[in-house]
């Protein structure tokens, strides 16, 4: 139970730093401090739970064999209501800050282009996940969450102007909640964020073999 609390609190403020920064008045800065609380919510809960934030990250997880399949569950449910329930105070929240809109989803995004970005940012974040927090050959290094957050922010500013840069399933729920995303992304959000997870733990296993 304190794994899945760990998962629901760090999605948790994962999703809700991208909801107030994004619809608040970060601009350029928001995909600076989304890896940033990343990277923060890794450090306090890796020894805990792995710190995954993020289905797909669980899926790649799981199939590479750093954490058993009977925890997915678990792993699934808490980060995807710590993310709707971020989505909800979030836009709450950006709803009182002076001089900013009411939330508002754009129009959907076709649906190759946002698979695309989507699939090579989450291939980026999970393939980086296995490399820096479940391989022997980095095991107990001191970088593995500032190198988590920055390939989140990096793709962040490179992809998220395609698809939004959401590269996480609970992220995705909790945009859309929040009216930042069209409910039809989904599709594209998901496809590609699982079809990523699934590609870079084959690949992990395939070059690292049993490690």
């Amino acid at each position: 139970m304190k794994k899945y609390l760990v998962e629901f609190i760090g999605t948790f403020f994962l999703v809700l730093t991208i909801v107030v920064t994004v619809g608040g008045n970060a601009g350029a800065m928001a995909p600076l401090a989304i890896g940033s609380i990343l990277m923060v919510m890794i450090y306090a809960g890796g020894h805990i739970s792995g710190a995954h934030y993020n289905p797909a990250v669980t899926l790649g997880v799981c199939m590479r064999g750093a954490c058993p399949w009977s925890d997915m569950p678990g792993y699934v449910v808490a980060q995807v209501v710590g993310g709707i329930l971020a989505a909800i105070v979030g836009e709450y929240l950006v709803g009182c800050i002076a001089g900013t809109e009411p939330l508002s989803a754009g129009p959907a995004f076709a649906f190759l282009p946002g698979f695309l970005a989507e699939f090579l940012g989450t291939f980026a974040l999970v393939w980086v996940v296995l490399h820096t927090a479940t391989a022997k050959g980095t095991n107990g290094n001191s970088f593995y969450g500032l190198a988590i957050g920055f390939t989140v922010m990096a793709c962040a500013y490179g992809l998220g102007s395609v698809s939004g840069g959401a590269f996480n399933p609970a992220v995705a729920g909790g945009v859309i909640a929040a009216g930042m995303s069209d409910v039809a992304n989904i599709g594209g959000f998901l496809v590609g964020q699982l079809a990523a997870a699934a590609a870079a733990a084959s690949l992990f296993l395939f070059v690292n073999g049993k490690d």
